[in-house]
């Protein structure tokens, strides 16, 4: 997607505005070198092309540790994920926080969580997070239940016959407004479906943005996104967010939190606010699309998942129709296991995010198999995951969809093996340890509630006979998104079948 305004290419921009100073000369014990021949740029026109790719011809040639120059910064990837761990456990030297803190408060306009006016408020939001687990966890994924229901039961009241629409649009309409009732409440103006779809087209405005704010790019030169994330920020002020009926305890425990710190401005609460909107749906809107269009492309995966939720329905004296409420448990949803496993498959194929790392000091990462790796201090370290999704040593066939491929023996299959070896670490779509997305729960629950009610209530088939492809100008940030968009058909299934 490319930023609206921008005066050069936005990837070009993209590439420039990522750079910090850095030098190019190398230490004994520092990984091979791959420089550019552009000074600051160095490899980031080939990495920003085809990231995947460009890794993977590193990797044969230099091995599974090597460094890259990429726009002034010096990124050290570890590609061998049995060393994943190493990384990932040394919290301490290599920090991940203020490196998302500073890209966050810039992003979303926000003054820094490590700023000293505020002391303990990253640690205070933190904690937050137990209302994303546990007992609270149950409790907020009734309440999207029940809210998807609400949606489900309008689009039933609508389809007569077969409807048409777009699926990614769809998908988006559906889940930001189950998710924006569930997490701020319902907006009780008459119109309240009407505000919250302003609210969404802005957001999907700001969004096609996100992939450049990320990498720094001022925002002045991205159009008018600047006008309409002020605008987003201001749905969030209290007056407005007070008004909204039945929220969560998550953002009411966020509200309190904040009232705490009189040095934060109405505007900088109301800016977290959005964040924290953006962090519930900026990926999980994508994977929610691609899980239905993998399941629409492949009729017999579409028939296994439906034979799974039609038997649970059935075996809990459960009945299908808009006028029928369809009650979860927690355990019935983790026992879905046609249903985890095909969203784990598309979450494979999808996801496209760089663990990234940030080197506190100079010191010398210990590697298995008496391995070191010298870092200096402000060095990055990057895990790109995609790697071992698509790698064929530990998925037979990576770039075939398989909707059963963590099934085994008719139970989720959890050991995945490269070389002989059993893997620790073989699915990674929400990140690594310290940096690992804290709604994931919430975030599975949600797209397979989707899935379920869909599949329930509707028979759906592609209505147009194309592919869909991934757009990598996400690389490395989350989901990646459908370079279009795709008709599907729906309409009421007969309670009979």
């Amino acid at each position: 997607m490319h930023g609206p305004g921008c005066a050069q290419s936005p990837k070009y921009c993209l590439l420039v505005c990522l750079s910090s100073s850095a030098t190019s000369w190398r230490k004994t014990g520092e990984p091979p070198l791959i420089n550019g021949w552009i000074p600051y740029l160095g490899k980031a026109l080939l990495f920003r092309k085809d990231a995947f790719k460009f890794l993977l011809d590193q990797q044969k040639k230099l091995g599974d540790i090597f460094t890259v120059h990429i726009a002034g910064r010096y990124i050290t990837f570890i590609m061998d994920p049995f060393q994943y761990v190493y990384v990932i456990r040394n919290s301490k030297q290599l920090e991940f926080h203020e490196f998302a803190d500073k890209m966050a408060s810039k992003t979303f306009d926000y003054p820094a969580l490590s700023n000293v006016k505020f002391p303990d408020l990253k640690e205070n939001l933190h904690r937050i997070y137990q209302y994303l687990q546990g007992k609270p966890l149950e409790i907020i994924s009734d309440h999207m239940m029940k809210n998807l229901q609400d949606i489900f039961e309008w689009k039933c009241s609508q389809a007569t016959d077969w409807e048409t629409e777009k699926m990614y649009k769809f998908c988006c309409s559906v889940m930001f407004e189950a998710s924006f009732v569930t997490l701020y409440g319902r907006v009780p103006a008459a119109d309240g479906r009407k505000v919250i779809s302003e609210i969404r087209d802005k957001f999907i405005k700001f969004d096609a943005s996100f992939p450049y704010l990320a990498a720094n790019i001022p925002i002045e030169l991205l159009g008018a996104t600047k006008k309409v994330r002020k605008e987003l920020i201001h749905h969030f002020l209290l007056q407005n967010m007070t008004k909204w009926l039945g929220g969560s305890k998550v953002v009411q425990a966020r509200q309190d939190i904040f009232e705490k710190y009189e040095l934060l401005g109405d505007y900088d609460k109301a800016a977290h606010h959005f964040a924290f909107l953006w962090a519930s749906v900026g990926n999980t809107i994508p994977a929610t699309f691609w899980a239905m269009y993998y399941l629409l492309r492949h009729p017999e995966a579409l028939a296994a998942v439906r034979d799974e939720i039609d038997h649970l329905l059935q075996s809990t004296g459960q009945k299908r129709g808009p006028t029928y409420n369809i009650h979860l448990t927690r355990e019935q949803l983790d026992n879905l296991v046609y249903l985890e496993s095909a969203l784990n498959e598309s979450l494979r194929m999808c996801s496209s995010s760089m663990n990234i790392r940030i080197s506190q000091e100079d010191f010398v990462l210990k590697l298995e198999g008496d391995q070191e790796v010298s870092l200096r201090k402000g060095d990055w370290i990057a895990l790109y995951p995609q790697i071992l999704h698509m790698d064929p040593e530990v998925y037979e066939d990576p770039k075939k969809y398989k909707f059963d491929r963590y099934i085994e023996n008719g139970k989720k299959k959890t050991t995945f093996y490269k070389a002989g070896r059993k893997l620790k670490y073989f699915l990674m779509p929400f990140g690594s340890g310290i940096s690992m997305c804290p709604g994931r729960f919430l975030a599975m629950n949600e797209m397979k509630m989707f899935l379920f009610l869909l599949l329930a209530h509707f028979d759906v088939e592609l209505g147009e006979n194309k592919a869909v492809r991934l757009d990598n100008s996400r690389m490395g940030l989350g989901i990646l998104l459908p370079d279009t968009d795709i008709a599907f058909r729906y309409k009421l299934r007969s309670l009979r079948n």
